[in-house]
């Protein structure tokens, strides 16, 4: 199983203002269901649509753990099997838009939520050393790696509950 080891900022200046600091790479549309969901793990499915090509790709994720470092795998899926799924479950599923770009150097993952007013930037490393090394930038505002409430499982459950974010 892959770890994945991110750390996620709030970004403090609205995409507008920081636009000169990144050079853009893509962006996509992303909706994604879970299917199952605890403390510590979760199943989901996602529809992706690259906005410059059109493409459109499903994927299955297993994660396991919290925080910086979490176990995940992730796959393919048909559309005939992520229709099904979603029919299935007649979620409503979590939408944003993620632009990935790089800044001096660095991938950095933008997510800007529909559903709520939520702008949030994640990079990825290759082991927690580099996660606990690296020095944000101010406009990447607050660290949001160790808070659970602004997890896409924590978001997507208040969707269900018709509630908006806390």
């Amino acid at each position: 199983m892959a770890l994945e080891i991110e750390r996620k900022f709030l970004l403090a200046q609205p995409l507008e203002a920081i636009a000169d600091k990144l050079v853009k790479r893509s962006e996509q549309r992303i909706e994604q269901t879970y299917l199952a969901l605890d403390a510590n793990q979760e199943l989901r499915v996602r529809r992706i649509t690259d906005l410059a090509t059109g493409e459109v790709t499903f994927t299955h994720t297993f994660k396991k753990g919290n925080g910086l470092a979490r176990e995940e795998i992730e796959y393919s899926i048909s559309e005939g099997i992520y229709t099904q799924i979603i029919q299935a479950f007649g979620a409503v599923p979590l939408t944003k838009n993620r632009i990935t770009a790089e800044w001096n150097g660095i991938v950095i993952e933008i997510d800007i939520y529909d559903q709520i007013q939520l702008t949030v930037a994640e990079v990825e490393f290759d082991s927690v050393e580099q996660a606990n090394a690296f020095a944000a930038p101010d406009w990447f505002g607050q660290d949001i790696s160790t808070e659970r409430q602004y997890s896409n499982k924590a978001v997507w459950k208040q969707l269900q509950a018709g509630g908006g974010f806390a």
